[in-house]
């Protein structure tokens, strides 16, 4: 359908994904010029006018929705059987494609998200609207990190008829709830458990629930006890894993009440008070490992071709020519041997249990002592005082010492008989792990990867030097080394982050000779770059470094720059003008004077020509250089009585006035 346009203004431009029910393609609003989505239903439900109601209304009525976590709803329309929904276009990835690439996200990160969607879900429920299709693959996270909850609406109107139709459940059954699973009536609770088994995937990696067939996932929705989190993250705060199980619990009346309840306890599970709270055990329920069929018509129907047809007589069913024929008891004989058997019943349980209780003695109860927390060893001893049982079970832990007590079952104030069995889990010590090569990785994917394997931020520790080989921001080293094995949750890794090519100070090379120069530039780390040779009005002699521009001396300059050199040719430019301008200075006879001559030109201000002590009246040819955009100015001064030189004589020429 790519290239058709739908109600005159949506153009479709290419499919971007699509299931059972619909396919949605990347699309623009003409009208509007903005990018959409269009969700168009296959041609199959088209025509079921039924269904069609029901999508509309739907639609409709989860346009009404306005949340920033929800995917919203711009138009709904028809176009000869196509029926389309008209949506917001999200620019970034599903949460089933980041979770299939990174495998489990940060908890952090996981209760971000976790609470976005509840929040939405809080909103939709608020306004009677039930999503019954809660899964990664309906979460879109945008590329700013807003989480967006789309596919509302078309669970709704297919819940609601194509079961009538085809006799089948829709959705993924992995995020079914168990009241899904079992035919029965879904509400908010049923979002509530999809989002529990969301979040299980986020921070493990892994559905709780697998199977060869849906049937067979479905039956574990059912009948399986929930495989805890923390079991396959320990990284898993007790916190995080309580939101999960309360999520989780098979029984609706014991889940969350609500969205926001839900909302309320993520917002405050990552708080410090709560990582270590007490772990949420619910009540056993004998009635859930039991799947009751959800009675039919079609079993009403051949229950009662079972029965005995009307014409008949049960064998139980007397006749009254029977009763006829019996002849009656006097009242007294029933009541007498009534109170006989009675009175012989309750004699012979009096005996029965007293020859009970000395073939069976009974046994006492003792309580549990708490061993949670101490050594094997100590442990096994407070139980067998206690006349109970130990059973051991040794298992990993990134957080308990080795031979020490984890947890154990049951815990106090429980009372068992003697001889019973108590059984505590003993840490095996912390589990280590191969250390990632770390190197060349951007700082944020190296530091991520050490938080997917159970550091703790606190714990790394990264430093910033400067490299002449790497670019900023690429980690150089790591410590410890790639391979070796480190406990996450106790060791610290430093990482090791270029800053880039370290800076030096320019050195000023100026008036040196070109090799000279290269010298200078090379003891810095720097470069000698292109030479260019110019004529100068300040410099003839030739070779000598006259700029280093855009680099001035005492620059910060990063190392390895190449420097650009520019040195005199020993000429004057072209325009320069040349003169010998005669100075004369007069003499008293029988006197001396003790002169000197100052040139400003081209060259330079204040330049020292001449200076030295006459007896007689001479003339002095001063050499002068001009420029079009500097004249010379010659100036005399003579030495007085206070032994301190004044101006005599000022010659100033002009770059018009010579040839």
């Amino acid at each position: 359908m790519e290239g058709l346009r739908l109600g005159g203004r949506y153009q479709l431009e290419a499919r971007v994904g699509g299931g059972g029910m619909a396919i949605v393609y990347k699309a623009r609003d003409l009208i509007l010029n903005r990018q959409v989505a269009v969700k168009v239903l296959r041609s199959q439900y088209g025509t079921d006018e039924d269904f069609v109601n029901r999508f509309r209304r739907e639609a409709q009525a989860v346009a009404s929705l306005s949340h920033p976590n929800l995917v919203g709803v711009y138009d709904v329309g028809q176009e000869n059987d196509t029926h389309y929904m008209v949506m917001e276009y999200v620019e970034g990835s599903t949460l089933k494609e980041m979770i299939v690439s990174r495998g489990a996200l940060p908890v952090e990160e996981a209760v971000r998200i976790a609470a976005q969607i509840c929040d939405a879900l809080d909103h939709a429920h608020q306004n009677q609207i039930i999503h019954r299709d809660i899964k990664p693959h309906n979460i879109l996270i945008g590329k700013n990190g807003r989480v967006k909850v789309t596919d509302f609406g078309i669970a709704r109107a297919v819940t609601s008829t194509t079961i009538t139709h085809t006799n089948a459940m829709l959705g993924s059954v992995h995020y079914f709830s168990p009241e899904q699973a079992r035919g029965g009536i879904t509400g908010e609770k049923s979002d509530i458990y999809s989002l529990g088994i969301v979040l299980y995937e986020m921070v493990t990696g892994e559905l709780p629930f697998s199977g060869d067939s849906p049937i067979s996932v479905a039956l574990k929705h059912l009948q399986e006890p929930l495989p805890e989190p923390r079991q396959l993250n320990p990284g898993i705060p007790q916190s995080v894993e309580n939101v999960i199980l309360k999520a989780l619990v098979k029984d609706p009346f014991l889940r969350y009440a609500s969205a926001r309840e839900m909302l309320e306890d993520l917002e405050t599970c990552l708080f410090p008070e709560r990582l270590h709270e007490e772990k949420l055990i619910f009540p056993v329920d004998d009635e859930e490992t039991r799947v009751v069929p959800i009675i039919t018509p079609d079993m009403l129907e051949k229950q009662g071709k079972g029965r005995t047809g009307t014409g008949q007589r049960s064998r139980y069913e007397q006749n009254d020519d029977d009763e006829e024929q019996k002849t009656p008891k006097k009242w007294w004989v029933k009541a007498l041997m009534w109170v006989g058997g009675i009175g012989l019943f309750f004699v012979l349980a009096f005996f029965g249990f007293n020859l009970l209780l000395n073939l069976f003695p009974s046994v006492p109860e003792v309580a549990v002592p708490p061993v949670e927390g101490t050594h094997v060893t100590l442990a096994k001893q407070k139980i067998e005082d206690a006349k109970l049982v130990a059973n051991v079970i040794e298992e990993a832990s990134d957080t308990i010492e080795q031979d020490i007590v984890i947890r154990q079952d049951p815990a106090p104030p429980m009372r068992l008989k003697e001889k019973a069995t108590v059984t505590i889990y003993v840490s095996k010590g912390q589990r280590a792990v191969d250390m990632p090569n770390l190197i060349t990785l951007p700082r944020s994917t190296a530091e991520d990867q050490l938080k997917q394997l159970g550091f703790k931020a606190e714990n790394i520790t990264f430093v910033e030097q400067e490299d002449d080989e790497a670019e900023a921001g690429v980690v150089i080293d790591q410590s410890p080394r790639f391979n070796e094995k480190v406990y996450p949750s106790k060791d610290t890794v430093t990482v090791k982050v270029s800053k880039g090519k370290s800076f030096v100070s320019m050195p000023e090379v100026r008036g040196k000779t070109t090799e000279e120069a290269q010298v200078e530039l090379l003891k810095k780390g720097l470069a000698v770059g292109a030479i260019t040779k110019e004529p100068s009005y300040t410099e003839q002699r030739e070779g000598i470094v006259l700029s280093t521009h855009p680099y001035d001396p005492g620059m910060q300059v990063q190392k390895g720059v190449a420097v650009p050199l520019t040195v005199s040719n020993g000429q004057f430019p072209l325009d320069a003008k040349l003169a010998n301008a005669p100075v004369y200075v007069e003499v008293v006879p029988g006197e001396s004077v003790d002169l000197k001559i100052e040139v400003s030109d081209a060259r330079g201000d204040k330049q020292g020509i001449q200076q030295e002590v006459i007896v007689e009246s001479k003339e002095f040819i001063v050499p002068i250089v001009l420029s079009p955009q500097k004249d010379a100015v010659i100036r005399v001064f003579i030495k007085g009585a206070n032994n301190q030189y004044m101006e005599y004589q000022t010659i100033p020429i002009s770059y018009s006035s010579l040839p």
